[in-house]
């Protein structure tokens, strides 16, 4: 006979919203296998009369009946005449097998990985905010998104294109999309792109990885700016190269450091990775003179520039710099740029801006990946672009953005001024606060996630983290000043009773 907590267990999985679309049979049927196969109902335990389960459960006996009888069929029950139903001896070799994870698992990694396998599950991967919390830094305004032209020019490319768009695309994107990136940044970002030199990617991390594996080998170094943005480190760290820091100043990449360090190592690093429009995680913009100064030591050592142009639509006085391939005449330079920040993180389109040598080798590496990106979103997003709306849209986040960067620099110097320092950015979606007192910034970014609000910690940002100060990055860009409000007043809390304790 069931225990309560098995029968409600079968009646809450009867009534789940997701399993509506079964018939009740089999609704019944599954509730009952799950049991089974997460090892809740044991080899031999007897199942109840059919006529007292469809009472209990308020269904028919015939729908019990039907359930049982496929359940029978499959082998996870015994039908014994006189005697009743039964949990098949079968089932001793599946408890546990349908058991959910839980947070409590230990996850023992596997005994036998290689190098760089062992590389990329110690370092963690990259963890993306999946649900929109207070201060998650990068993550956009997605719920005044123009969701009716976005469905329009959809219907749209189904019309045009019928099934073909829903075949595999060309591994480097669709011709539309590429052509209007091309346009988009040439006016926009001041670069120097035409279709045939973008390769359409599902992210930046993707592009990230491409580059490391691509360009270089295990073991060779790479500048890298510090503090530098943890997705880059963990892409070069798997790929296994050596970064090579170069300090920051409120210029941006100290050039002068990374000249001399080329000068004098045996082994200088061939490639470097910036964020030279909006650097992450300081916000500093790296000016003309060094720009120019990285591009001529590119074309000296034969080096590679990686310019990392994640969030530079966002920028709150005046123009943005133009961007350092589009200054580049010697094509060094490899320019990363995505979507996800502009428009929303599910639409999972990024792009390279690639010197015409590497156009190949990139796209054939990129079908080792995932092959291609989806034809669909591709085609919208291309009529999303040459119709306007992408560039509209950018224009209304912008203002938004910049008064919840205003109200969020407020707040803090309101409620968080014995314990932070805010360093208002110029532009880009998130601000920097350092601490002006002592405080532990694991325990506060952790004690914040338990009250529901997502920080990112400046120090593991650091090659070198005790030579810096500690804080954490807010992000401002999904919450209206009401709502950032709220979530400065409870982190306030969080910090108060760190402090006390």
């Amino acid at each position: 006979m069931f225990k309560h907590a098995q029968l409600e267990s079968v009646k809450a999985w009867i009534g789940d919203p997701a399993h509506q679309a079964l018939p009740l049979h089999l609704r019944v049927q599954r509730a009952i296998r799950q049991l089974i196969v997460d090892g809740t109902l044991q080899a031999g335990n007897p199942l109840p009369a059919s006529r007292l389960l469809a009472k209990s459960l308020g269904v028919s006996r015939d729908t019990v009946e039907t359930a049982y009888g496929q359940l029978h069929t499959e082998g996870f029950i015994e039908r014994r005449t006189g005697s009743g139903s039964f949990v098949s001896s079968q089932a001793r070799h599946l408890a546990g097998h349908g058991r959910p994870l839980k947070t409590t698992d230990r996850i023992v990694p596997p005994s036998r990985l290689s190098q760089r396998g062992t590389l990329m599950f110690q370092g963690g991967g990259v963890r993306d905010f999946l649900f929109s919390r207070p201060f998650a830094p990068g993550v956009p305004e997605t719920r005044s998104f123009p969701l009716q032209t976005w469905e329009r020019l959809q219907r749209q490319v189904l019309k045009q294109y019928g099934t073909r768009a829903l075949l595999h695309s060309h591994p480097q994107g669709m011709e539309p999309l590429r052509r209007a990136i091309a346009d988009y940044v040439n006016l926009e970002r001041g670069a120097h792109a035409s279709p045939e030199r973008i390769l359409i990617l599902t992210s930046s991390q993707q592009a990230l990885s491409l580059c490391a594996t691509v360009l270089l080998d295990a073991g060779d170094p790479i500048f890298v700016e510090d503090p530098v943005y943890h997705g880059a480190r963990k892409a070069f760290d798997a790929a296994g190269l050596e970064c090579v820091p170069v300090p920051l100043d409120a210029e941006g990449l100290q050039v002068d450091y990374l000249l001399d360090t080329s000068k004098k190592a045996d082994r200088p690093p061939k490639a470097v990775f910036l964020t030279p429009s909006h650097q992450f995680p300081t916000g500093a913009t790296l000016v003309l003179q060094r720009r120019l100064a990285i591009i001529d030591w590119a074309r000296q050592q034969q080096g590679w520039i990686i310019e990392d142009d994640y969030d530079s639509e966002f920028h709150y006085a005046g123009k943005p710099t133009a961007c350092v391939q589009g200054l580049d005449p010697y094509e060094r330079t490899i320019y990363i740029g995505t979507f996800t920040k502009s428009l929303f993180p599910g639409l999972r389109i990024g792009y390279m801006i690639l010197p015409p040598a590497l156009v190949a080798p990139m796209t054939v590496a990129r079908t080792l990946l995932d092959g291609h990106s989806a034809p669909l979103p591709q085609l919208t997003l291309a009529r999303f672009i040459e119709g306007g709306h992408f560039g509209a849209h950018v224009r209304t986040m912008r203002l938004v953005y910049a008064e919840r960067r205003d109200a969020l620099a407020r707040l803090v110097r309101l409620h968080l001024a014995d314990f932070v320092e805010p360093r208002v950015p110029a532009g880009g979606m998130q601000m920097p606060c350092i601490f002006i007192c002592d405080m532990p910034e694991r325990t506060v970014v952790e004690a914040a996630q338990r009250a529901g609000l997502d920080l990112l910690g400046l120090t593991a940002l650091y090659h070198t983290p005790m030579h810096h100060s500690a804080g954490f990055l807010m992000g401002f860009a999904a919450y209206a000043p009401h709502e950032l409000e709220i979530a400065v007043k409870k982190l306030a809390d969080v910090l108060k009773a760190i402090r006390q304790a």
